[in-house]
């Protein structure tokens, strides 16, 4: 199958936000008089809907998880935000997928205006036709709803042409509900398990390998 759509997730995918999440998850559960010994215990956070995982990890009230999400952004939108990294070779596909004709969306749950100044900040913005993502009063988070949107904002009827790209359960789990293919990548935080069971059509190692599919 040839796809001419390709949406891709943010962090995991195209960047590795591993410091600046984790950051603000530790700065926000500080405030609940939480302490974090080890970082890599909160890299399940990367990915999902913020909101979700204080509740499921920390058993935090819809109300509480809430406001740890507020206390979260009072760090990351100054500092977190740019502790952030570009993945090597995803600038190279970018423009190789561009310069074969492919449209390429960014759909993320990361709230739309961080995900632009994410995008505008490391130079990759330039290649994506519309960047969508959820609204920061929580709304639209949930993969899915990403995804329809962003069809929906690019006039794209034919979903048997675009394809999702991520590296976390929640991204194929999107992709299926919406009725679009998906890759899930093992370079991000998500792993081949996860990936299998939650049904991913394609599972690669690395970011060349994306381009390789996709331009077979």
């Amino acid at each position: 199958m040839s796809y001419d759509y390709v949406l891709f997730d943010l962090d995991g995918t195209l960047t590795d936000p591993g410091i600046g999440i984790t950051n603000s998850v530790i700065y926000a559960l500080k405030k609940y008089n939480i302490e974090v010994n080890d970082r890599s215990e909160l890299y399940k956070f990367i990915g999902p809907p913020l909101r979700d995982s204080f509740e499921k990890y920390y058993g935090f009230s819809k109300e509480k998880a809430k406001m740890a999400v507020e206390y979260y952004r009072e760090y990351y939108k100054d500092k977190g935000l740019f502790e952030n990294s570009v993945y090597a070779g995803v600038d190279d596909l970018l423009k190789e997928l561009k310069d074969n004709g492919k449209t390429m969306i960014v759909a993320t749950s990361k709230p739309e205006v961080f995900a632009k100044q994410i995008l505008k900040h490391f130079d990759l913005a330039k290649y994506f036709a519309f960047i969508a993502g959820s609204h920061l009063d929580g709304t639209r988070v949930n993969k899915d709803e990403v995804i329809k949107y962003a069809l929906e904002r690019c006039n794209i009827i034919d979903v048997t042409k675009a394809i999702m790209i991520g590296d976390r359960a929640h991204d194929i789990w999107g992709a299926k509900k919406i009725g679009i293919s998906s890759i899930g990548v093992l370079f991000g935080y998500g792993n081949r398990l996860e990936l299998e069971n939650a049904g991913a059509d394609i599972i690669v190692d690395a970011v060349a390998d994306v381009g390789r599919v996709l331009l077979a």
